[in-house]
This record gives C-alpha cells, structure tokens and sequence, in this order.
C-alpha cells in the first residue's frame, strides 16, 4: 500500500471519545488505511494508562476495516517516517482548536516538508466533546456515557 493511501491520527486519546472516532470514519472515507497513533504523553499526565488508552481504541475500532492502533513514544514525524507515512490527521472542533494545530502542522513540516496535515471536523453533534471535558466529568462524578463509545463506557465503569 502506497504511504498517499495511508494516514496517521495522532493523540492522547485520554480518553478516545465518540468525537475522536467520527473523525476516523471520516478519515477512513479519504484513506484506506489509518494508523491511530496514541501518544504515551507523559508530560501530560494521562488518567488512562497507554494500555489501557490503546485497548479502549482498539475495541472501539474493531468493526472497521483498515485501522491500525499503536503507540508511540517519539516525535510525531519520526512515527511518520517509521511507518511510511506523509498525511497526518488532526480534528479541528472549534477555533480555538486551529492556532494550536496550525503550529503543530507547521512545527511538523519544518521537520519534515514531505509531512503535510489534513484538518477534518467533526459532525456538529461531538463538536463540544472532548477528553479533558471527559476527564472533568469522570473526576466529578457525572456521567459522560453518551460522549463515549459504549465499549469505553462499560470498562470505565469496572475501573
């Protein structure tokens, strides 16, 4: 498979939410193939550790063919270059979302002008939805059931 058919979507995945897979359908719709690539992220602090970040996508994508999930713990073109690859991903929910991921498209082709980046949005219904709110809500006590695929829902709840 040519790396033009195949595209990374890179993130935390902190966790992965019903938002974060509307943008891989959409992405699947482009490419034949997409390489989830979750972040350990350290610097971050995750509340999920990255295996159990990996397994929640991983169960979550499991009914749609030509995903690939894997971690990584490197810069994000250097997980490019090891797989091929030259078209990232990334989700734009709202304007606040563009100045940070135009940097980070920018910062990416400085570092690799082969690296090109793909903005997509999401459907308007999971424009709000994201994973720190996920995470606010989990460190409250509410619910975020319907933010989250039920796979990820039903093993929280066991967490």
């Amino acid at each position: 498979m040519s790396s033009s058919n195949v595209a990374i979507y890179p993130g935390t995945f902190d966790p992965v939410t019903n938002g974060h897979l509307d943008i891989v359908k959409r992405a699947k719709k482009i490419f034949d193939k997409v390489i989830i690539a979750v972040s350990v992220s350290k610097e971050k602090n995750p509340m999920f550790s990255i295996e159990q970040r990996v397994s929640f996508i991983k169960e979550s994508v499991n009914c749609i063919e030509g995903i690939e999930v894997e971690s990584f713990d490197s810069l994000l073109v250097d997980f490019a270059h090891k797989k091929n690859v030259k078209t990232i991903i990334r989700g734009l929910r709202a304007v606040s979302d563009f100045e940070y991921e135009l940097q980070m498209g920018y910062a990416n082709n400085f570092l690799d002008r082969d690296i090109d980046t793909l903005y997509l949005m999401p459907s308007l219904k999971y424009a709000f939805i994201s994973s720190s709110v996920v995470r606010a809500i989990l460190k409250h006590g509410g619910d975020p059931s319907s933010l989250l695929p039920d796979i990820v829902r039903k093993r929280i709840k066991c967490i």
